[in-house]
Parts: C-alpha cells; structure tokens; sequence
C-alpha cells in the first residue's frame, strides 16, 4: 500500500514532465508557464483572503455591540 504523499508526488512529477514536454523540453519555459499560471490565482487567493478577514472583522464588531 502507498502512502498518500508519495502518490501525489508521483503525479507531480508525471504533470511537471507533461508541462516541460509542452515547452519544447525547456524547463525554464515551463516554470515561466507556471509562474504566469499562478500568478492570477494567487491573486485570487488574496482578494478572497482580504475579504475573509473583512468578514471575520464585521462579524466581531457584531458580536461586541
């Protein structure tokens, strides 16, 4: 039986030879197309943080009044 860890580090790696196999074999084009990939998705995650915390704040002055 595998561990869950070494499964997913399988397909890792598996995902990262298909991303340089689509750069032409480059690397550094694939990590460019990941780095331009994550680039608007963590953008995503800190609007969404930001309005946890907004959330969490209101919530809290609530709760105080």
């Amino acid at each position: 039986m595998r561990q869950g860890g070494l499964h997913r580090t399988d397909t890792y790696d598996r995902e990262l030879d298909e991303i340089v196999a689509a750069c032409d074999g480059d690397p550094r084009s694939a990590l460019k197309a990941l780095l331009l990939v994550n680039e608007p998705l963590e953008q995503i995650l800190n609007c969404l943080n930001a309005e946890l915390v907004e959330h969490i704040s209101r919530h809290r002055r609530q709760t105080l009044h």
